[in-house]
């Protein structure tokens, strides 16, 4: 009775601390939405430089970019897992807002919060993500690898053909990644002017 009582209140404390953030979330100007994505993104690729050292020459090198800020939270059987980032063209200095949303199955409590950085070896593989979106396509655990070009990829995984992920957790640099089908797309939120032309 009592692992029950305390279950629905963890239920409620999550839903309450969603629905805050969302509600602040909406509060922000459109420019305090973008500093705000930027910040969280400057501060995710100084974590992962300090991890791993190589990685800025892996990021600064490569094509392009994208990092994303994530939480969730996992209650009995349902999970789910959200949150906002950036993609950067390195040749073109072209931004593009994106937001990713995850829903897993499998038991267990508590909720998560952690980063990851992509880098696109190739223009093909940084247009394909920001213009189509990007799937993790199945379940699984994969391990991290020294990579290529003398393990400048080091502590990366490769997810897909010319696209390489840092997984960064609260406790740093994380050596495993699970694969649960997640979702990363362009955010429309922050193009207003594109819902407006679309009116028209």
């Amino acid at each position: 009775m009592k692992k029950t009582v305390w279950k629905m209140a963890m239920v409620l404390c999550v839903l309450v601390t969603m629905l805050g953030a969302t509600a602040s979330a909406q509060k922000l100007t459109l420019a305090q939405r973008q500093a705000e994505v930027h910040h969280k993104v400057a501060v995710t690729l100084d974590k992962l430089y300090a991890s791993q050292p190589k990685a800025r020459t892996a990021v600064e090198s490569a094509a392009g970019y994208a990092v994303f800020v994530n939480s969730g939270y996992k209650l009995g059987i349902v999970g789910t897992s959200h949150g906002r980032g950036l993609a950067v063209n390195n040749a073109t200095r072209k931004e593009v807002y994106m937001r990713t949303q995850e829903y897993q199955a499998g038991l267990g409590l508590g909720a998560k919060e952690y980063s990851l950085v992509f880098v696109f070896g190739n223009q093909d593989a940084w247009d394909s993500f920001v213009k189509k979106g990007w799937s993790f396509g199945g379940q699984g655990t994969m391990a991290a690898t020294d990579g290529v070009a003398g393990g400048t990829m080091e502590g990366s995984f490769q997810v897909a053909p010319g696209i390489w992920v840092y997984q960064m957790t609260t406790k740093g640099l994380a050596m495993e990644i699970g694969l649960k089908g997640t979702n990363y797309y362009r955010d429309k939120s922050f193009y207003p002017n594109e819902k407006q032309a679309a009116k028209k």
